[in-house]
């Protein structure tokens, strides 16, 4: 979609009628354009694949916490109060 929008704005197109016809707003493009602008694609799909492999490795990680706060949680619940 930011290709989109960027081959509008080449055809002489104002940002509000590209970002209109693609149904974002202009706010979005601008962020867009400030993350991804400059960048090729090769090096979005390296990008795309980079973010997917670390949500991956946060699960990884965060399963084992996880189950580690449960069991301390019970711990805790059992431990004798004095």
């Amino acid at each position: 979609m930011f290709r989109e929008i960027e081959l509008r704005l080449a055809s002489a197109s104002d940002v509000a009628s590209a970002c209109r016809a693609a149904g974002i707003s202009d706010a979005t493009y601008y962020t867009w354009r400030k993350k991804f602008g400059g960048m090729a694609r090769s090096q979005l799909s390296e990008m795309k694949s980079l973010e997917k492999q670390n949500q991956r490795l946060k699960k990884i990680v965060a399963d084992p916490e996880l189950d580690k706060l449960i069991l301390k949680e019970s711990l805790d619940f059992w431990k004798p109060k004095v």
